[in-house]
């Protein structure tokens, strides 16, 4: 079994163990299992990051062996520089997620913790598919843990939200198979994806391959205006869930335009590159605003989130080596930063029951330890230098002023509304004098919650402070996508 094998399978393999152990009766042989898979797993990724060949842009750590032959579908996995950093990614955020439900996951404990390991593999899968039908059925299958997640263990609206989430994913996604399928056949047969890379596709069907795909990862990123189904599935989903679902699964459609859109469609790709930036300063600027009036922390990281994967969809499509090098330097560090956002607020939530800013205020008075984590954590967010937060918003808008002035200066605006509302929430909750006697009673993080937040601002700094490992993964990979992109795909 390849390397690229175990890191998907094993997850899900320990997921199918913990679903075979009764309800609650074993919740501490359980915990353990969940959190030893989980390290394992992540154990299983670092080869690929160790004997990972910088100064190639081909696919590394292929296995290709026949999967449906009738029609000719192949299990055919290979990472490259834009996909690595995801594996890895997704296996670390897994382990911080089983930390963090240790304790406050007391009913079907088995469940919850086999459910975020099937998710981990399965998240994997899609960063690794290198055949098209494999890719949306690890697309689509990352619902189905998701869906129960949020249905399950999720608040008093839960079903609601979960209900919402899949409708809309799911909505955008068979569009997405009508593309797969005309692909399909115009390549002669073949679900993979350097063919389909190749193909030359006249200027109408690239439009309607672009908006197709369009529509099922503008939903998953989300873009503005299908952002509305994250903010209820944030508020609902427990808290685990939201670290998932910012950190990784909002990924995965940012991912599918490198992946699909721009090297399948590249003349659609430029000719409608002014909608996606439209759009993108639309998410910055406009719910930028939005999360400022937030009264809930959820939803106002949860509009953050938004306005930080605006700047991803922004460095893709000004189509420039610094900018899309940014972009994806920012998906990761938002996966770090958001991550550590909503298990902070998961912290306070766990001993006071709100998420409510006005329940709060002086909250460092009483948890000076966990008060130093979410302050460092809240200047991530709002792209401070030094930390992970700040390389690739810079990055982005160094390359969005090459494009254009005006763009860039739109992009860079947009930093002080993160700043704003960020401050201003961390002001409320956490500075001042102490607000009321329930925050009077708080007690500070023990050590498992301290070593879920210490390992996610190590990796906040660290990216902050040294990103050049990061970018030196992407760089030669990010050059050859856009000289793949410059060159016209139209029939001759």
């Amino acid at each position: 079994m390849g390397l690229l094998s175990l890191a998907i399978w094993t997850p899900i393999l320990f997921g199918v163990i913990l679903l075979a152990f009764g309800r609650d009766e074993h919740a501490k042989v359980v915990r353990w299992i969940a959190l030893i898979g989980s390290v394992v797993s992540l154990a299983v990724t670092l080869p690929l990051f160790n004997h990972f060949d910088v100064s190639t842009s081909a696919l590394q750590f292929v296995e290709k062996s026949m999967w449906i032959e009738r029609f000719n579908v192949f299990y055919h996995l290979g990472v490259d520089g834009l996909s690595l950093w995801f594996v890895l990614l997704t296996a670390f955020i897994t382990v911080i997620v089983v930390i963090a439900g240790w304790e406050v996951i007391t009913e079907r404990v088995n469940q919850y913790m086999g459910a975020f390991l099937i998710l981990s593999g399965l998240m994997i899968g899609v960063f690794s598919a290198a055949d098209g039908m494999l890719f949306y059925v690890f697309f689509e299958a990352t619902l189905i843990p998701m869906y129960l997640i949020i249905g399950v263990w999720g608040g008093p609206n839960k079903i609601y939200a979960a209900f919402k989430f899949f409708l809309y994913t799911l909505l955008g996604s068979l569009l997405m198979l009508i593309a797969l399928i005309y692909l399909y056949t115009q390549s002669g047969g073949s679900f993979d994806l350097a063919v389909w890379h190749k193909l030359p596709l006249p200027a109408n069907a690239q439009t309607l391959l672009f908006f197709a795909f369009f529509a099922a990862f503008a939903v998953k990123v989300p873009m503005w205006p299908v952002h509305t189904w994250l903010p209820d599935v944030h508020v609902e989903a427990p808290t685990g869930g939201s670290a998932v679902l910012a950190a990784i699964m909002l990924k995965l459609g940012a991912y599918g335009f490198l992946r699909f859109s721009m090297p399948i469609a590249p003349d659609a790709a430029h000719e409608y590159a002014w909608l996606m930036i439209a759009l993108s300063l639309v998410a910055v600027v406009y719910v930028g605003l939005v999360a400022m009036v937030q009264e809930d922390m959820k939803k106002l990281v949860a509009y953050s989130s938004v306005a930080h994967m605006g700047f991803v969809t922004l460095g893709f499509f000004i189509f420039n080596d610094i900018g899309v090098s940014g972009a994806l330097v920012q998906m990761i560090a938002h996966g770090f930063v958001s991550a550590a956002m909503f298990l902070s607020i998961g912290v306070l939530y766990d001993r006071m029951h709100s998420r409510e800013i006005a329940a709060y205020g002086g909250v460092v008075n009483t948890m000076p330890k966990f008060a130093a984590f979410a302050l460092l954590f809240g200047m991530a967010n709002c792209g401070l230098p030094g930390t992970a937060g700040f390389v690739g918003e810079w990055m982005v808008i160094l390359g969005a002023i090459k494009y254009n002035f005006w763009v860039g200066f739109a992009a860079a605006s947009a930093l002080i509304f993160g700043a704003a509302y960020t401050l201003w929430m961390i002001k409320r909750v956490y500075l001042g004098p102490v607000g009321n006697d329930h925050v009077k009673e708080l007690t500070d993080i023990n050590g498992r919650e301290f070593v879920m937040l210490a390992l996610l601002a190590i990796a906040v700094l660290a990216m902050g402070i040294f990103p050049k490992p990061f970018t030196d993964v992407m760089d030669v990979s990010v050059a050859d996508l856009l000289k793949h992109v410059a060159i016209s795909k139209l029939p001759q």
